[in-house]
């Protein structure tokens, strides 16, 4: 558990460090496109070495999740495929890279649920994988794809405030950090359609890559 500790801090302290006050230092240094392949060695390298410490670490069980938290947490996970399909199809302005008319041109899509839909994806899988997992390494592991995914929007959104202002200020105002915080809103055809198949797919493969199925009965 101390090597998969130290492993997990190393992946997300990397990401940050990397996604913020070294970005502009190693860009200038060696280009946006050996910036990118620093930045892609180090987050694989940190992250397999998280995996490889998870797969070692002890199971120790912390809590069992009740039955009905199975398909309450189907229904989250389905939510969060929606959001991570959502949030692929269309330009999405928190993103790095995302023209800055996205911002301008208005919330769709899932935006419309929330303007950190990626974000959002990885984070409802943490929590759900740490409900039900209740051991001591997929708590620790879920935790940090958690803090990873919500401290990383919020550093989206002050990166983004820099860089665009009024824009990213406009877009703020009219989206939600939270999901569905102003309110139900569709995420549009495509986010729904695909995030449901996806979602399918993933019930389907789970247990063959070594775990229940998504409502509990694999």
């Amino acid at each position: 558990m101390t090597l998969l500790i130290i492993a997990l801090v190393a992946f997300v302290g990397s990401h940050f460090l990397l996604s913020h006050p070294l970005r502009a230092p190693l860009v200038k240094a060696f280009g946006a496109g050996g910036f990118a392949g620093v930045y892609s060695l180090v987050a694989f390298a940190t992250l397999g070495w998280a995996v490889f410490e998870w797969r070692r670490a002890p199971v120790d069980v912390v809590w069992t999740a009740p039955a009905w938290a199975w398909p309450l947490a189907g229904v989250v996970m389905l939510i969060a495929m929606i959001l991570f399909v959502g949030s692929m199809t269309a330009p999405n302005p928190a993103l790095m890279g995302t023209p800055a008319a996205a911002a301008s041109a208005g919330p769709r899509g899932v935006q419309r649920i929330t303007r950190h839909p990626m974000m959002w994806a990885f984070a409802l899988w943490a929590i759900v994988h740490a409900t039900l997992g209740g051991t001591s390494r997929d708590i620790a592991l879920s935790s940090a794809v958690l803090i990873l995914a919500l401290v990383g929007a919020h550093f989206q959104d002050r990166k983004k405030r820099e860089q665009l202002g009024a824009a990213w200020g406009a877009h703020e105002a009219a989206t939600s950090f939270m999901p569905f915080g102003r309110g139900f809103a569709m995420p549009g055809w495509v986010a729904l359609i695909g995030g449901i198949v996806l979602f399918a797919v993933a019930t389907f493969a789970h247990p063959y890559a070594g775990g229940p199925n998504l409502w509990g009965m694999g």
